[in-house]
């Protein structure tokens, strides 16, 4: 199966300089747990991508103000991607390698232009590898960096 099949496609995608709380706000809405950061609206070229852990722990354990403060310093640079025409095998093992329940997805040119979480995987993959995948997500190892 190809990742294509299995993707959100377009998802919602926010700037460096947005604030935290515009961001929290989004995935509050969407219930989601993570955004693809973007150069811009327009072409939609990945920068990076942040998650409701790093609005957590980076700024509010800090006492920041999530309305003032942007998030571009607390953006996880260059995440892991997958191409849209790959298949789903590679990006559950990325998945698994990396210990991520999201990846965003790419085309040629390096644009935003779909995410897979560990639920779409669930939802339209086999039993025993989305078994294995949630596994190899939950082990415990060291701890993701938080950006500082």
């Amino acid at each position: 199966m190809k990742i294509k099949e299995v993707m959100t496609p377009n998802p919602v995608c926010c700037l460096p300089n947005d604030t935290a709380q515009q961001v929290a706000i989004v995935m509050r809405d969407r219930s989601i747990g993570s955004i693809p950061v973007v150069v811009d609206q327009q072409s939609r070229k990945l920068l990076g991508i942040i998650t409701d852990r790093d609005l957590c722990c980076s700024v509010l354990a800090a006492g920041l103000d999530p309305n003032t403060t942007p998030i571009e310093t607390y953006v996880s640079l260059h995440p892991v991607t997958c191409g849209h025409g790959e298949n789903l095998e590679k990006c559950e093992h990325a998945m698994q390698e990396h210990k991520l329940r999201r990846i965003p997805i790419v085309d040629g040119e390096g644009r935003c232009i779909g995410i897979v979480s560990l639920a779409d995987v669930a939802l339209r993959d086999e039993p025993e590898r989305v078994s294995r995948t949630v596994a190899e997500i939950s082990k415990s190892g060291s701890p993701r960096p938080i950006a500082a």
